[in-house]
């Protein structure tokens, strides 16, 4: 299909496609949310339908009233095994860099989708990449109204991003949520356990904190042994023993993580993600002395919109 010329009083149509969920937002020329979709289909629970199926199945009805929406996308849709891989864009890399190189893909009769770039970099010849907290992290900045800090991106694997005059200049990952759940599911560490979840929502418990504390002493190989040890000698309950693995990687995380940080310009700490684990490591990184700020959860679609008029106020998409 031919390219449609855009302008500022179009809506957007904002979608955040991860490896096990699908988000979405309609939002008005001015940025308001005007319509959510939230579903589980995503990329690796698309079965035997097409990414384009769901697309049409998903957007089709907010397309049909709004044709001239612009529509932009970010996470594993556009990785290698997405619809289409949208390549990495080297750091240090700006808002305009990522507008500059999006991956477009035409939907036959109905519209062109944007996919967001992930971002790579290398420490030490070794690579590292993000894709889709790259979006979250200029999503903040936009609505922050700031144009440095450290982001700091809890989850399955954890990112930490340093932001320096409107551009990501680094980032580091950490496994720790995917290492918690390996260690959990499938090594003697989980077999005492009870299938309580980690870190209730109603605060960290006291087991938490002792994993904590012990972590940033540093030699987590050994210490995570004491996970089987203490649940065979009783010093922690079997409910407690996956609050105390998850103080003792999220502790190691954080104690790695911080000795990275140029603590001499004191820049500002945000956390983005949900709010049980953002709680965590708030409550983790204060005692380091460091006071981090929690943002909510619709950094993604606020980046995307800024993306979106960034966009279109130089070419069409």
């Amino acid at each position: 299909m031919q390219p449609t010329a855009r302008q500022p009083e179009d809506p957007v149509i904002a979608i955040d496609w991860g490896t096990s969920s699908l988000r979405a937002a309609l939002m008005s020329p001015d940025g308001a949310v005007i319509g959510k979709i939230a579903t589980p289909d995503g990329i690796m629970f698309a079965g035997e339908r097409s990414f384009e199926a769901i697309f049409r199945e998903l957007f089709g009805p907010w397309l049909a009233q709004h044709p001239r929406a612009q529509v932009l996308a970010s996470g594993m849709i556009g990785s290698r095994q997405g619809w289409v891989e949208a390549p990495y864009v080297a750091c240090p890399a700006g808002f305009r860099d990522l507008a500059d190189a999006l991956t477009l893909i035409d939907v036959p009769c109905m519209t062109r989708i944007g996919l967001i770039p992930g971002l790579s970099i290398e420490h030490a010849g070794v690579p590292d990449v993000i894709r889709g907290e790259e979006t979250q992290v200029f999503g903040a900045l936009t609505s922050l109204g700031v144009d440095e800090g450290i982001f700091v991106l809890p989850g399955t694997h954890s990112k930490w991003v340093t932001v320096e005059g409107g551009r990501i200049i680094g980032f580091r990952t950490f496994l720790t949520g995917e290492m918690f759940d390996v260690l959990r599911r499938y090594s003697i560490l989980g077999r005492l356990m009870t299938e309580a979840e980690p870190a209730a929502k109603d605060g960290p418990s006291a087991a938490f904190d002792l994993g904590y504390d012990l972590s940033r002493q540093g030699h987590l190989l050994h210490h995570l042994f004491s996970v089987r040890s203490r649940g065979l000698f009783g010093s922690t309950a079997p409910a407690d023993l996956p609050d105390y693995m998850s103080g003792l990687l999220i502790g190691e995380e954080i104690r790695e993580a911080t000795a990275l940080i140029d603590r001499g310009g004191r820049p500002s700490v945000y956390l983005l993600g949900r709010g049980d684990l953002a709680g965590l490591y708030r409550r983790a990184l204060a005692h380091h002395g460091i006071e981090a700020t929690v943002l909510d959860d619709g950094m993604t679609f606020a980046g995307l919109f800024a993306l979106a008029r960034m966009r279109n106020s130089r070419t069409e998409v």
